[in-house]
Order: structure tokens, then C-alpha cells, then sequence
């Protein structure tokens, strides 16, 4: 689960280091191509919202490797895109799969291990997340500059492969269990705080998503940088996500609700500093 968790995040971002040539190949703008990110976004919402309903009723182990299947069959759909329409549907496949697995994948985990060690089975998972989002784009970035983004992405399809064949190998047999109704989730929204919270969630992550989207072109068009310019750029954002998780995660016991306004202000003080 942890490969998946890294394949999936690879693939998601893997656009963002990629950003230029693939509009230009695509013949469409850069705005055009960063919406690549955005579909997989609005269709992992969709999907995590739906997902557990729909697997309540199917066995586990099967639901996970038609999820990786999918991400499979997307990495080849984007490898190959005659068009950026055909590049949408791909990438909107794939956030099917981002938002399904990553709805399952505590409780899977859950059901996988024993309870003392489900922490440690869920340290493991986002590890594979953190490892992906250091180095999926400086190497998606530079190794793009070499074989094309097409080459990347085809690169990546054999990764996906062996995590289909070790999730079939692996992953023991879950039978269904009762399923929670769609509308339990949205009767949460009608609690005031609850509809507050999601709010500022979804404007901070947009905020974040929409500097790290366009960061190539802003750094290839106003700053000037290189390739291999890029990529240390690039491996140095994603090198300081692990000490910004680790800095949260030692404070967020003591200092939860300073760190939910200041991280977002510091967020758009660093956007602003780019400008300059």
C-alpha cells in the first residue's frame, strides 16, 4: 500500500514538473495544462465521498487492485494523449483513484494489522507519501528534460505493474462490511463548526495548490532558471516538506490552533515573496 501511496502521488504532481512541455506539446496554454492537476482534484473529491458506500459492498482486496488497475491504465493513457481532452480524461481517472485509495487506506490498514501497530502500518504509508513528494518532481523535471514527459510517464508504468502484481500477491481477502450512507457525510456540513473547517481547508489547500501548480512556469518565464536549476529548486521544496512535517508534528499537540492560522498566512507571505 505504501508503493501505491507513492506511485499515486508521483502521478498526481508529476504534471507540475512537467508543466511547460507538456502544454507546448499539447498546444495548449500553460492555464490550460494546470488543470490537469485541478481534474484529478475534483474527481478525488467525487470519489472519496462515493467510495466507501461502493466498496461496503465488494470484497476489499478486490476494490484496491481495480483501483491500482485504473491508476495503471491512466499512466498509459497520459503516456500516449493525442490531446489535452484525452489528457483530462486520463488524469480524471486517476483522481478516482487518489481520492478512493487514500478514503480506504487507514481503514484497510486497520484491518490488516493488529491494533497496537496501526500507527507504525500508517507511519510506513506516509512515508511512502512524503518520499514521493520530495522526489517525483526534481526527477520528473530533469529526467523529462532528457526522454520528454511522454518518456516519464511510460517510465512510470512498470512501477505501476509490480505494485499491481505485489498488491496481488499480498493483500489477504476483506470481506464487505456495512456501508455508511452518502448522506451521513453530508449531514455533517449542517454543524456549524464542521462547515467552517471544511472551508478553510479546502481555500488553504487551493492557495497551496495553485503556487505549486504554476511553479515551473513562473520560475522558467520570471526568474529565468535552468533545467538542472529547476530540479534543485524542486528537490529543495520537496526536501523541506519533510521538516516542515516533522516541525508540525512535534508542535501540533501544544500549538494546534496557532498553527492553523499562521501556516496559511506564512503560505501567502511566501507567495508574495516570490513576486519580489
Amino acid at each position: 500500500m505504501a508503493l501505491c501511496v507513492s506511485m499515486l502521488v508521483a502521478a498526481e504532481f508529476m504534471p507540475v514538473s512537467l508543466l511547460t512541455p507538456m502544454a507546448r506539446d499539447l498546444r495548449a496554454t500553460e492555464g490550460m495544462a494546470g488543470q490537469a492537476i485541478s481534474i484529478s482534484g475534483l474527481f478525488a473529491l467525487v470519489a472519496s465521498l462515493l467510495i466507501a458506500t461502493v466498496a461496503g459492498r465488494h470484497n476489499r482486496r478486490h476494490v484496491l487492485l481495480g483501483l491500482t488497475g485504473v491508476m495503471l491504465a491512466s499512466l498509459i493513457l497520459i503516456a500516449v494523449a493525442p490531446n489535452f481532452l484525452v489528457l483530462m480524461i486520463a488524469r480524471a481517472l486517476l483522481g478516482v483513484v487518489v481520492g478512493g485509495f487514500w478514503s480506504l487506506s487507514t481503514a484497510t490498514v486497520m484491518r490488516l494489522v493488529p491494533e497496537e501497530t496501526v500507527p507504525k502500518a500508517l507511519g510506513i504509508i506516509y512515508t511512502g507519501l512524503a518520499v514521493a513528494t520530495a522526489f517525483a518532481a526534481p526527477i520528473g523535471s530533469y529526467v523529462g528534460g532528457i526522454i520528454g514527459w511522454r518518456g516519464v510517464f511510460w517510465a512510470m508504468t512498470p512501477l505501476a505493474v509490480v505494485t499491481l502484481i505485489w498488491q496481488w500477491l499480498s493483500l489477504p481477502s476483506m470481506a464487505p462490511q456495512t456501508t455508511n450512507p452518502v448522506g451521513k457525510l453530508f449531514g455533517l456540513l449542517k454543524r456549524r463548526h464542521v462547515a467552517f473547517g471544511m472551508a478553510a481547508v479546502m481555500l488553504t489547500y487551493a492557495g497551496a495548490f495553485a503556487g505549486f501548480t504554476y511553479l515551473r512556469p513562473f520560475l522558467e518565464s520570471y526568474t529565468h532558471v535552468s533545467l538542472p536549476q529547476l530540479s534543485l529548486l524542486l528537490l529543495g521544496l520537496g526536501l523541506a516538506g519533510f521538516a516542515g512535517t516533522y516541525g508540525a508534528s512535534a508542535l501540533v499537540g501544544r500549538h494546534l490552533f496557532s498553527l492553523l492560522c499562521g501556516l496559511p498566512m506564512a503560505l501567502a507571505a511566501v507567495t508574495i515573496g516570490l513576486l519580489a
